[in-house]
């Protein structure tokens, strides 16, 4: 009989290009250019924020991927456009624009795909199935859908893949109407799992098992954005981490407490956690 899975932990931070954090994190002196491989060679997981803000270009991602080592793994967050602006309505042209971008050229590097809710955003079950509907749950499905996009995207785009594989998703929400069954019951039927967000009590944390994997996102548990987290806090993660692990589940966690220079610091700590 062949042993069951264990599930692999992905721990890092949410970007990692922050003026504070040189001089202290950052060795003195290292160059700007240098902080993508010093930060990946001691964590396992980065998000990409960048494409949060605007459309990222192909060679971007290309330079990203080429400067990791080869387990390492981006999860990449997604356009405000859609989330913000657009509100999820007719999420089918950004969603192949997004893919369009360069994404996919992550290949194997690509872990999840993460997709943040304003706090003004309420529960509308019509528009979240529509927009959770047109998530790609493959890379070809996503290279597919990527060939939709808009004539603005031409000679900008790069959406070929090398292989096919799957493609994760996770959705973090910030407004009390979605602590409700029907929204995990909704992300469990796309199988998209649900952001366990700490966040010092301010929005809502949806901790619940809606896909074959977990996603957290760590903004701070006594102050948003800069508490750091003392030995108590990381042994509640590395239990949260490890139960999730044990069942087979794949586990990411993302470490957004910036503020104070203490991301990458409780990020390198509870990666030697879970090592042990």
């Amino acid at each position: 009989m062949a042993a069951e899975r264990s599930g692999v932990a992905r721990v890092g931070v949410s970007g990692w290009v922050y003026p504070g954090w040189r001089g202290d994190f950052y060795p003195k002196g290292l160059k700007q250019a240098d902080e993508l491989a010093y930060i990946s060679e001691r964590l396992t997981s980065i998000e990409i924020n960048g494409s949060f803000y605007r459309t990222q270009r192909p060679e971007s991602w290309v330079k990203w991927r080429d400067t990791v080592p080869g387990d390492f793994v981006f999860s990449v967050k997604g356009p405000r456009y859609l989330t913000h602006v657009r509100r999820l309505e007719e999420p089918e042209g950004p969603v192949a624009n997004f893919f369009a971008s360069g994404v996919l050229t992550l290949g194997d590097e690509l872990g999840a795909v993460l997709w943040q809710l304003p706090p003004s955003f309420d529960f509308e079950p019509v528009v979240l199935e529509r927009f959770l509907a047109a998530l790609p749950h493959t890379r070809d499905a996503a290279s597919t859908a990527a060939a939709g996009h808009d004539e603005w995207m031409q000679g900008r785009t790069a959406f070929d893949i090398d292989a096919d594989g799957p493609l994760r998703h996770a959705v973090e929400v910030r407004h009390p109407s979605f602590e409700t069954e029907e929204w995990t019951e909704l992300l469990a039927r796309h199988d998209v799992a649900a952001v366990a967000a700490d966040t010092a009590g301010k929005w809502p944390k949806i901790d619940a098992v809606t896909a074959d994997f977990v996603y957290a996102r760590l903004h701070g548990d006594q102050k948003l954005y800069a508490s750091g987290y003392d030995e108590a806090g990381l042994d509640r993660w590395e239990a949260w981490a490890r139960d999730h692990l044990e069942a087979g589940r794949d586990a990411y966690v993302y470490f957004d407490n910036d503020a104070k220079v203490r991301a990458p610091f409780d990020a390198m700590a509870l990666i030697e956690r879970l090592a042990s």
